[in-house]
């Protein structure tokens, strides 16, 4: 005969008190008065037989006991929550939330979104733009944009472009006495640095371009411009601020719309590329298809060449 499991109420009661490690915040959670949260932690304690708190002066503290159940009853709470996210998630069939970075979701995903809302007009889409990665599993997001190796258990992953890095400037700086013609000339602009990257993947720097360039009078510890924004770096470029060494995806509007200008043929290939990815289980539901067929469709028809000014390398 299977044990007897203790009150769904008492276990959520711990729960929430073990995890907060305190009696009123448990209760203000759960919205019951603390006398009642407390009556059913004991209503738990008497039915194991054990006793899972200390009760302190002003605080509370886990027994050894308390201790030993905590992470499994946590583990199980949270696999409850999860499974009802995906239930409400597939529950509103017309909902589509994705999830980008900020810099791709304000340089190449906004300015293209309309074009799949007068596609689909029955889908609501919503963007979430974030630097963290959303967790498919227990966040409410459908599907995710991501950058990186491509390999993402449990999940269906598609490349959706490589990402290549190169010099960008305004027009001005290849008119005049000071046009940059040749990677030297960069000596005499301010370059400008996107730090997004730093601390959370590996990409091209100036001084990789510029070895790869042969540039011999450059450099690119001097002074500069950082951003840890992507796009505030590209800005800047668009300003007249100086030269970036921009990211071809993020900048592809602003050359395309000539607000920006690649001075040199030469591109360095990032190690990580763009991924659509959304759950293995999820791939086929209708919302989600459909996002993933207009989101190739969409790089398919980008991919006329881009005009470059100046000179090659």
């Amino acid at each position: 005969m299977p044990d007897r499991l203790p009150p769904l109420t008492a276990l959520r009661a711990f729960e929430a008190a073990s995890r907060l490690m305190s009696f009123q915040a448990a209760a203000s959670e759960l919205a019951v008065t603390p006398a009642a949260l407390s009556f059913q932690i004991r209503q738990l304690e008497d039915h194991l037989g054990v006793k899972l708190f200390n009760r302190l002066n002003r605080a509370v503290e886990l027994t050894e006991h308390g201790r030993l159940i905590q992470p499994g009853i946590h583990d199980a709470f949270e696999q409850i929550q999860r499974t009802m996210r995906q239930f409400r998630r597939r529950q509103q069939t017309n909902v589509l939330t994705i999830a980008a970075g900020p810099a791709f979701t304000a340089k190449w995903l906004s300015p293209r979104l309309y074009r799949f809302i007068a596609l689909n007009p029955g889908i609501d889409a919503r963007i979430s733009a974030s630097v963290g990665k959303s967790d498919l599993q227990l966040d409410d997001i459908d599907v995710a944009i991501r950058f990186g190796p491509g390999v993402y258990p449990g999940h269906h992953s598609v490349r959706l472009m490589d990402e290549f890095v190169t010099p960008m400037c305004s027009p001005v700086l290849v008119e005049g006495p000071d046009a940059i013609r040749t990677p030297d000339d960069l000596a005499n602009h301010t370059l400008i640095h996107d730090d997004t990257h730093l601390g959370v993947f590996m990409l091209k720097n100036w001084a990789d371009w510029l070895e790869a360039a042969g540039a011999k009078n450059v450099d690119p510890s001097r002074s500069g411009l950082h951003f840890n924004v992507a796009d505030h770096a590209v800005d800047a470029a668009i300003g007249g601020g100086g030269v970036v060494l921009g990211r071809t995806c993020l900048a592809e509007p602003d050359i395309r719309a000539g607000r920006l200008v690649t001075p040199f043929d030469l591109k360095l290939k990032a190690d990580y590329s763009f991924f659509v990815i959304c759950l293995e289980s999820r791939k086929d539901e209708p919302a989600i298809a459909a996002f993933r067929k207009w989101i190739f469709d969409e790089v398919a028809g980008a991919t006329a060449p881009v005009a470059v000014r100046g000179p090659a390398v």
